[in-house]
């Protein structure tokens, strides 16, 4: 697909289709656990194809598993049969450590699975573009160094975590890279950590690095939308410099004043509540809420319902269902 000229259309659609982060859920479809999903590039193909028959897409997005890549660098992760797995303590905590850290081959870990995963979706799902989900730079290096260290390293000791964001960044190229030869149409970039920072910090420790992946890899037929959930309204300026073909922001921030903000001629999606609404609503709280932002959004040609975050796994599919349920509604 020539992914540049399908983002510019975008604008020009009367009726857009919802693009969520919806692949977890899948796992409940096949009656498998998340555990499972996590260890099989077939289930991973087939949980997407699922969610892909059951609901009407812009786009079919893979497993945001963020710990899949500080796995990659010898991180420890703790799975779970429900939740999404999640990284136990770091992996560099001082200079010596960080030098002495190797940057990963493509295919270590679980990253090689991955990858397969997306290329079986491709064959399944030939109806809409395929994304593969990947982690961003900064929040790479805060699993391998650890959030709180990190967070103070970047006063105290900057070029420790210059040093980090390097082989991080190298890694993400070649392992972005790698999902581009698969075939997939992009990635969304999760890089929520960045949220965290002030807009200098996220000058200096996020945006750069994110751009350079997004100037090496995004092309005619290959797209980067860029994830942050965080408190992203005094970082926009800075975020809105990466170059990305769509950006996705969460429910922590007015989404309508981040339209304002954002360029015109870029998609912007999110950004209904992925725990309070998808996971802890009901039926009727998430149709109206979907509808709410729809209200408020839709008015701007560049925007694409979506939620905020990835959907939890256990997700009732009763919520998911009356959120395209919503979606249709509006648009009709």
């Amino acid at each position: 697909m020539k992914m540049k000229q399908w983002f510019a259309r975008l604008p020009g659609m009367q009726t857009k289709k919802a693009m969520p982060i919806l692949s977890f859920p899948g796992a409940t479809l096949l009656g498998v656990t998340v555990r499972e999903l996590i260890s099989s590039s077939d289930l991973q193909a087939r949980c997407m194809k699922a969610v892909a028959d059951r609901c009407d897409t812009l786009a079919s997005v893979s497993l945001m598993d963020l710990s899949v890549e500080a796995e990659a660098f010898g991180a420890t992760i703790k799975p779970d049969d429900h939740e999404v797995p999640t990284v136990i303590g770091c992996v560099v905590t001082d200079e010596d450590e960080v030098d002495a850290m190797a940057v990963p081959e493509v295919g270590a870990a679980r990253t090689g699975m991955y990858i397969e995963a997306a290329q079986k979706a491709c064959r399944l799902i030939t109806d809409r573009p395929v994304f593969s989900g990947v982690i961003g730079p900064f929040s790479l290096s805060g699993r391998l160094m650890d959030m709180t260290e990190i967070m103070v390293n970047c006063y105290a000791e900057p070029d420790l975590v210059h040093k980090c964001m390097e082989k991080a960044t190298a890694f993400l190229t070649a392992y972005i890279a790698a999902y581009k030869a698969a075939g997939v149409a992009g990635i969304v970039m999760a890089e929520p950590a960045s949220g965290l920072l002030s807009p200098e910090l996220i000058a200096e420790f996020s945006t750069p690095y994110v751009k350079r992946i997004v100037d090496a890899l995004q092309d005619e037929s290959f797209a980067i939308v860029y994830h942050n959930c965080g408190n992203t309204t005094p970082l926009l300026s800075s975020i809105q410099t990466i170059g990305a073909y769509g950006y996705h922001f969460g429910n922590a921030i007015d989404l309508a004043q981040t339209l304002e903000a954002m360029p015109k001629d870029v998609a912007i999606m999110g950004n209904v509540d992925p725990a309070a609404q998808f996971r802890n609503g009901t039926p009727e709280s998430i149709y109206q809420n979907t509808i709410a932002v729809l209200k408020e959004c839709a008015k701007y040609p560049n925007f694409v319902i979506s939620s905020g975050c990835d959907i939890p796994p256990l997700a009732p599919w009763q919520n998911i269902d009356a959120f395209f349920r919503a979606v249709a509604d509006f648009y009709a």
